[in-house]
Parts: C-alpha cells; sequence; structure tokens
C-alpha cells in the first residue's frame, strides 16, 4: 500500500514539475533564448530616448509609405526598422520580400493578403467550362480548362497582427471602402538576416523610390546613413535576353516586367478591381468564425467538444500554418478591469508562426488616468506604437536616471530598451497603443500587484531594503494587492477600501 501511494505521489510530482516547467519554454526552447545579435555593439547605451513620428514619405499611384527616421540611434541600437503603408481602395501593393522579420499591425481598414511560401501547392483552382464536340458524331461533352490557380489568399481587419517571415513574397490589396494603413516593424537584428543589420526591400515588380539606412563600414566606429534612391525591382537587373529565355517569354514582355519605364511607385491602382479566385464572402465569415474558435481555444486554454483532437501537430507547416490574429476582440484579453481597460497579449504559444519571426505583441487599451504597473522586459526590446489618445510615459535606466519623460501621441513611436523600467498612465483621454516585441515569447517583471517583485518579497527585506516601519512594509506590499498589470486611479482605491465589501488581505 504504501508502495503504491509514493508511486502514485512520484508520478503526481512528475507532472507538477513538467507542468512548471512548460511555463518556461515554448516548443522545447526557453523564452531567455534569442536569435538576435545587436543592433550596434559599440556606442549604444540608451542614455535618451525620443517620441519619433514618420519622417519622410514616399507617394505612389494609390497610397503612400512613411518612414520613421532610419538614422535614429535609437532604432539603430536595438535593431529594429519601421514604415506604415497606407493603400488606398483598390489599391495593390506590390509583390515584395524582406531581409528581416517583421509584424503587421492593421490599425485601419480592411484587405487581402497573399503569401508565397516556396515549396506549397496552389490549392487555388479556378476552372472554365467549355463545350466541345466528338469528331465522330453530334454529342458533346463538357470539359474544364483550367483559367487560373494559386496559393492561398488571407483577409485581413482592422487589429490583425499578421506575420511575415523573412524571404517570403508577399502582396496585399484593398477590397474595401476606406484606406487600410498597416504599420510594419522589422526586427532587422534577427539570425535570419545574413546582410547588414538594416532593412533590404526586394521588390518583384514596379519601380519605386525607397528611404533605407545604409550600413558604412570604416576606421571610425560603424555607421548609417539614411538615404532616398529610386529603385528598379529584383528583374530589372536580368539580361533581357537570358531572363526571357529562362521565363519562357519573349524579350518584349520581359522587358515589361522589368518595369524600367513605370512611375506608379510601390502602391498601384486596379480600376477594374482584382479579380481573383477566393471564397465568398459568407464562406469567409465561416471560416473566420472557425479560426476565432480555435484561437479563443488558445487563448483561453480551452477545447470543444468534437475538436480536442482535431489536429496531430504534423499539419501546421508553412502551408497550413495560421498568419494572423486578431488582438482588438475584447474577450481575447489577457487582463481586463471593471473600468474597461484591457491588455492583451500575441505570442508564440497563441500564434506558432511567431516562433519563426522571433517576435510578439501586446495590444493595450487604457481609459482615462489608469495606469499600467511600473515594470521591465526581461528578454526582449519593445517599441511602442500609439494608436489613439495620449499618455504619458516614462521610461529609467539601470542608474536610475530618466532616459524619457513626456507625452506620446497617435502616430508616435517609442523604444523601450530591454530591462529598463517604464511606467505608462493615460491622461485625460483613452490611450491606446501596440507594443512589438523582439522575442516570441516576451516577458516582464512588474514592480507592484499582484505576482509582482514587490508582493513576492517578505516584510522584513522591504523593511530593510527601503529602511521604513513594518507598517509602512505592510502598507507597500499590499496596497494594490486586489491589481494586476492595470492599476485604477489612486481615488477609486481609497474609496472601494471604505466600501464595506472591500476585502483587506492578510499581512502575516
Amino acid at each position: 500500500m504504501a508502495s503504491s501511494f509514493s508511486l502514485v505521489f512520484s508520478l503526481c510530482l512528475l507532472v507538477l514539475c513538467h507542468g512548471t516547467n512548460a511555463q518556461f519554454t515554448t516548443g522545447g526552447q526557453s523564452p531567455w533564448h534569442t536569435s538576435r545579435g545587436f543592433g550596434d555593439p559599440r556606442g549604444c547605451r540608451f542614455d535618451h530616448l525620443e517620441a519619433l513620428n514618420p519622417a519622410q514619405r514616399i507617394q505612389s499611384e494609390a497610397g503612400m509609405t512613411e518612414y520613421y527616421e532610419e538614422s535614429s540611434e535609437m532604432l539603430r541600437c536595438a535593431g529594429v526598422s519601421v514604415k506604415r503603408h497606407i493603400v488606398e481602395p483598390r489599391g495593390l501593393l506590390l509583390p515584395a520580400y524582406h531581409n528581416a522579420p517583421s509584424l503587421v499591425y492593421i490599425t485601419q481598414g480592411r484587405g487581402l493578403i497573399g503569401m508565397v511560401f516556396p515549396g506549397c501547392p496552389e490549392t487555388y483552382q479556378w476552372f472554365q467550362q467549355q463545350a466541345e464536340t466528338y469528331t465522330e458524331g453530334t454529342m458533346t461533352e463538357s470539359q474544364q480548362r483550367l483559367r487560373d490557380e494559386h496559393q492561398k489568399i488571407r483577409r485581413f481587419q482592422k487589429g490583425d497582427i499578421i506575420a511575415l517571415p523573412p524571404g517570403v513574397t508577399h502582396w496585399c490589396y484593398n477590397d474595401g471602402d476606406v484606406a487600410f494603413v498597416a504599420v510594419q516593424v522589422f526586427d532587422t537584428s534577427n539570425s535570419a538576416n545574413q546582410l547588414e543589420p538594416a532593412r533590404r526591400d526586394f521588390f518583384l515588380a514596379g519601380r519605386h523610390q525607397s528611404v533605407q539606412r545604409m550600413y558604412e563600414m570604416g576606421p571610425q566606429p560603424t555607421s548609417f546613413t539614411t538615404r532616398q534612391q529610386l529603385s528598379n525591382n529584383m528583374l530589372a537587373g536580368f539580361d533581357t535576353q537570358m531572363l526571357a529565355e529562362a521565363l519562357g517569354v519573349n524579350q518584349e514582355l520581359t522587358r515589361r516586367l522589368q518595369s524600367q519605364n513605370d512611375p506608379r511607385g510601390e502602391i498601384v491602382f486596379v480600376k477594374q478591381g482584382l479579380r481573383m479566385l477566393r471564397p465568398f464572402r459568407s464562406q469567409e465569415m465561416q471560416q473566420q468564425e472557425y479560426e476565432s474558435v480555435q484561437s479563443e481555444e488558445q487563448y483561453f486554454g480551452e477545447s470543444m467538444p468534437g475538436l480536442r483532437n482535431a489536429t496531430n501537430g504534423l499539419d501546421e507547416n508553412f502551408c497550413t500554418m495560421k498568419i494572423r490574429s486578431n488582438i482588438d476582440i475584447p474577450n481575447r484579453a489577457d487582463y481586463f478591469n471593471q473600468r474597461g481597460s484591457r491588455v492583451a497579449i500575441l505570442n508564440s504559444q497563441k500564434l506558432p508562426i511567431l516562433n519563426l519571426v522571433q517576435m510578439s505583441a501586446v495590444r493595450v487599451v487604457l481609459q482615462r488616468n489608469s495606469m499600467i504597473t511600473p515594470y521591465w522586459q526581461m528578454n526582449c526590446h519593445s517599441l511602442m506604437y500609439v494608436t489613439g489618445g495620449q499618455g504619458r510615459v516614462q521610461v529609467v535606466n539601470h542608474r536610475g536616471r530618466t532616459v524619457f519623460d513626456g507625452m506620446l501621441r497617435q502616430g508616435q513611436i517609442l523604444l523601450i530598451p530591454q530591462n529598463f523600467a517604464v511606467i505608462k498612465r493615460a491622461e485625460l483621454e483613452m490611450f491606446k497603443w501596440v507594443s512589438f516585441n523582439t522575442n516570441h515569447n516576451a516577458m516582464i517583471s512588474q514592480v507592484v500587484g499582484k505576482n509582482s517583485v514587490i508582493r513576492a518579497m517578505p516584510l522584513q527585506v522591504l523593511m530593510h531594503s527601503y529602511r521604513i516601519s513594518l507598517e509602512q512594509a505592510r502598507r507597500l506590499k499590499f496596497s494594490r494587492q486586489n491589481e494586476m498589470t492595470i492599476l485604477s486611479p489612486i481615488r477609486e482605491i481609497m474609496r472601494s477600501r471604505d466600501d464595506p465589501m472591500f476585502e483587506v488581505g492578510s499581512s502575516a
């Protein structure tokens, strides 16, 4: 009997340890593991941070692309690059690929995206019926002639995060009634980028202007310069005759592909609209509802009856992998309070393709006067893009010096370096932003509230660390005992304590 109890206890202990270890690993990989190098190992101290607005704008036929300051020391040291596309209705963002992984956040509108994964089949096939007559009679038979085939096309909408692996060709089209706005953040220090630590855009069509950070080596420390230049697409660099032979077409058509006299830019207008094979809207809605159910299962760790064993783990590859997830849906929030503030976290545990791009994202909506608890990023840099309202942000370095203290407004970005402490507060209006993290499973350490540093330390340690009394240590430790991540205005906390329903936690 004793041996049986010992065996059961050992098995339970093994399961418990395995579950605990799973919290700190993703796909067998520690969250502290990173595939990044240094943005620039020399001269990067982040002594002064600044909020950035778009610095340059390139106009195309059906939209524009805005670039944040590519030569900014802040972005250079972190190894990130940021740009924003504004695509008008019936605008086509031409096929391109990049040397670094990126995440795209859709702040407005909707559209379609096609991604071309090498080796994956063209599963969308468009046939046309035609009638043919037998040579030995008058009977006819109906035959199908292949009209077109292509890889899967996906729909996106406001609030979606889209993951783009490096080197994967993609294009976007606006089939909506208003312009869509897409903010794209590149991790140029990712090890997948074997070129210089700067963003490179490789276009397969068109002729366009671009703003790129040029990496220069010399006797002086590494330097970067920003240049605006007119670029041809990749096909323009090949010999016309040789390319024509490779493509199996004539040289006249080849010269059209090389687009050397195309003035439209990287976003072109499709006059009659883009005609291609895709599911009817009702089918798309059904697919989105199915994906929404699966996403909620991943968010809340639940399974629907009949879907518990829907996948076997072998079909999650490039060809079938989900590339997007919406983080604007309120019921997907990981943290939520009664005032309507919320925080939604999107990492590789919820969207597995983030394992490939080694990035993650966080969506935050703060009601007026609310705060995010002071915290620091344990394993990554974080780039904050403000989507609405305004708020005050303070960032402190390892010397206890304030490196940023100011207001952030819609459209601005701010880099928060790894391990730098930060505090954020909404002012007289709602404050909304998206944070792009340079780790697929970003981790934070909070200063106050539940599961925080102060809450986890003994009272005696707090007393002697800060030279305070036992009563002051209790007040410090339990003042925000019922809150996590999102902090309500202190006046509301005091009113709650006056309420007889408010329970004071133990101060043992």
